[in-house]
């Protein structure tokens, strides 16, 4: 026996997907004869399929695909259904050609005649075709004449004379056979000319009434492709008197959409043209060029300038801030000790201190206006 471990269900997870089976021992093969073993019993009968009887196996033409039967008893129900088929479409074909009616008896003086309707005529003869043929065979060696065969001479010899006259006179005996032959001659020739004259008198006849056939087949030619340009010109007629009918009907209906349609509009067209003049459709095009092109431009123009004198005046203030907070920082210095002897020019300093912060003071107040001023003429 094989040592068994512990199958690995988990895999390496840089590794693909694979599967462990354990492993494990084949068994042995069943023996042909039972053995008195328990153990071997306990695994079951062991079935022997004989493939002499087995439906699965096909047998004959290998070639058609038969498909085999998954039982005996579907089979054998298949087999009695397909027989009964066939016998119930026999017995339906029988059905049908006992009830399907052959064709009537000829009248008296007539008789059926089976007439071909294949696309291929075929002719019919009563005389059979015959072909002569010919074989060549080997020629006979040269033999010896047959000797004639002379019976022996027996009895006496009689002889008889016959004298003129005796027999017959040939040309007495000839003159009746002559005048049947002469008469039956001369009436098979007036049977023949008497045929003749009746074939010319046949001929004639036919071909007066081959004439007068093809005269009436041409007047009736006549009068069909009369009748027929007749008709045509009738219905040509028609459809011209239909077709003016309809356009007589379509101008009329034109006639009164057309009224319609201005008297509909008479009040509709002022409206229409009020309400797109009032919308802006129609407009001065020297007006919409001061709006569109001129007004932009001068108001880009005047926001330029506005932010410019800001820009001044920004400076400006920035300057007089920095004069002011550095003369500031000088007043606010302590005086040297060499100037405290000195009392009377203090004041003057300290008193035209006062007078800068004033102008300060005043130059920033119309500052903020203008500053005022220009946030309000932005907003505007």
């Amino acid at each position: 026996m094989v040592p068994t471990r512990a199958p690995e269900l988990t895999a390496p997870a840089d590794l693909p997907y694979t599967f462990y089976s354990q492993p494990r021992s084949l068994g042995s093969r069943p023996k042909y004869r039972e053995q008195s073993n328990a153990a071997e019993k306990e695994k079951g009968p062991v079935h022997h399929c004989n493939i002499m009887i087995d439906p699965r196996v096909v047998r004959g033409n290998v070639l058609s695909v038969r498909h085999p039967p998954q039982s005996t008893e579907p089979s054998t129900l298949e087999a009695k259904r397909q027989r009964r088929a066939q016998k119930q479409g026999l017995a339906r074909k029988l059905t049908r050609e006992q009830i399907r009616t052959g064709t009537p008896e000829p009248v008296e003086g007539r008789e059926h005649v089976h007439v071909q309707t294949e696309l291929y005529l075929e002719e019919i003869s009563d005389r059979v075709i015959e072909v002569d043929g010919e074989c060549q065979t080997d020629e006979f060696l040269d033999r010896p004449p047959t000797p004639l065969f002379i019976p022996a001479k027996t009895g006496k010899d009689v002889a008889t004379q016959i004298e003129e006259g005796e027999l017959f006179d040939f040309d007495i005996e000839v003159k009746p056979i002559l005048e049947v032959l002469v008469g039956k001659t001369v009436e098979q020739a007036l049977l023949e000319v008497m045929e003749e004259e009746e074939l010319a008198q046949l001929w004639s006849h036919q071909r007066a009434f081959a004439e007068l056939r093809n005269a009436e087949f041409a007047e009736l030619q006549r009068l069909e492709e009369q009748d027929r340009r007749i008709r045509e010109e009738k219905e040509r007629r028609r459809l011209e008197h239909l077709e003016k009918l309809r356009k007589q009907k379509e101008t009329a209906e034109k006639i009164a959409a057309r009224a319609f349609a201005q008297r509909y509009l008479a009040d509709l067209i002022p409206s229409v043209f009020n309400n797109l003049h009032e919308s802006g459709f129609f407009y001065d095009p020297i007006e919409r060029d001061i709006e569109t092109e001129f007004l932009p431009w001068l108001m880009s123009e005047v926001e330029e300038t506005l932010q410019k004198k800001v820009l001044g005046r920004m400076m400006l203030d920035s300057l007089i801030r920095m004069v002011v907070e550095k003369r500031l920082d000088e007043f606010s210095r302590l005086p040297p000790s060499d100037q405290t002897e000195a009392p009377a020019e203090e004041p003057r300093e300290t008193d035209a201190a006062p007078q800068v912060s004033g102008e300060a003071d005043v130059a920033d107040q119309p500052i903020e206006e203008k500053e005022e001023t220009d946030q309000l003429v932005d907003e505007e």
